[in-house]
């Protein structure tokens, strides 16, 4: 419906959150938008998950984050961008020059938007003479959820069903989303609260 329209590349700092990065997939999965992500962004999300399971003393963390990732690439084989070596070893003069090869792969892949949590490392300067813009999570899915409102609750109201280590009441659910920084989408989606 609207994925024809549109496409966004996800950053890893976005990635490693699982109620963000559920979000943004279901709503992919939906049609809203099409979701892109390098091989080196894959590479980094399973690192930082590999780091986080392993904080939280979860035994095989490694492998627990490479199937998180597995996941990923299987449900959405389409969204990984290979960029040309000399697009890849371009620079655009990010203030941060380890964010470089997220901005090749947007570009290589004509994205309108780079979701990430760390917009400063994005100028607008440098993205909108790519036609780029850099969107937080919450700004990005909270947009993405108002262009079909209705679909949208739906296709959340599926994600949330099939939570079940532990299984969620819509309410928890909207909690779990203020706690990782969703403050605006879970705003939105509490006036659906009884449809989610």
């Amino acid at each position: 419906m609207f994925a024809n329209r549109y496409t966004a590349l996800v950053d890893a700092c976005t990635l490693v959150s699982a109620p963000r990065r559920d979000l943004l997939l279901t709503l992919a999965e939906a049609e809203f938008f099409r979701v892109r992500w390098s091989q080196r962004i894959l590479d980094e999300t399973q690192n930082a998950l590999g780091r986080i399971f392993a904080e939280r003393g979860i035994e095989d963390s490694a492998s627990r984050a490479a199937r998180s990732v597995g996941a990923m690439h299987r449900a959405f084989p389409e969204a990984l961008v290979m960029a040309p070596t000399s697009l890849a070893s371009m620079t655009f003069g990010l203030p941060d020059a380890n964010d470089e090869h997220v901005l090749a792969a947007a570009v290589q892949t004509q994205a309108q938007a780079v979701v990430t949590e760390n917009n400063a490392d994005f100028p607008e300067a440098v993205l909108t003479p790519l036609n780029i813009e850099a969107r937080t999570a919450d700004e990005f899915i909270a947009d993405t959820i108002a262009l079909d409102e209705g679909k949208a609750v739906a296709a959340i109201r599926t994600l949330r069903t099939r939570l079940t280590r532990p299984e969620m009441s819509a309410e928890g659910y909207l909690r779990s989303l203020e706690a990782h920084g969703l403050f605006v989408t879970a705003s939105l989606l509490n006036n659906h609260i009884e449809s989610i």
